[in-house]
């Protein structure tokens, strides 16, 4: 059975090992792990978790801010991915946006993962522009951030 909770301190560390499991995809353009367990805990209050039995599978961290949603990362144990756990996620972002009277969610896909585009067009979301990463530092290759919008109705 699937439930969906706010994540708490506890958390920590089940966190911190999905999110950098999940993006480990991404090591063949950025350096180091995608979160630490510092960043996991300053960002705490907005991070939902998606448990099943055995414990945590997947997670996402939302924020409200200005009046439009944002969320990322999104991650799914990489040994629990497929069957709708990351559609279960974002459909509860959507939720708690529309509870919040937010109409517009963002989210930003990095150029090198086309992959990605597909998925999100599917759920609704639309290309709105490009900004350049923001840790240009930690690439082994040149990149920028592809940013999708979707007005909730």
């Amino acid at each position: 059975m699937r439930s969906l909770r706010a994540a708490g301190p506890d958390d920590v560390p089940e966190l911190v090992r999905i999110i950098n499991l999940a993006y480990r995809v991404e090591d063949f353009f950025v350096h180091g792990d995608r979160t630490d367990a510092g960043e996991v805990r300053r960002k705490l209050g907005g991070f939902l978790v998606l448990e099943e039995e055995g414990g945590i599978t997947g997670c996402v961290w939302l924020e409200i801010a200005d009046g439009r949603g944002y969320f990322g990362p999104l991650a799914i144990d990489p040994a629990r991915q497929g069957g709708g756990r990351a559609r279960a996620l974002i459909d509860a972002v959507e939720d708690a946006c529309r509870a919040a009277g937010v109409r517009h969610l963002d989210l930003t896909v990095v150029s090198v993962r086309p992959e990605l585009v597909p998925f999100y067009e599917r759920l609704g979301f639309q290309l709105s522009g490009t900004a350049p990463f923001p840790d240009p530092e930690k690439l082994k290759m040149p990149c920028h951030f592809i940013l999708y919008s979707k007005v909730l109705t």
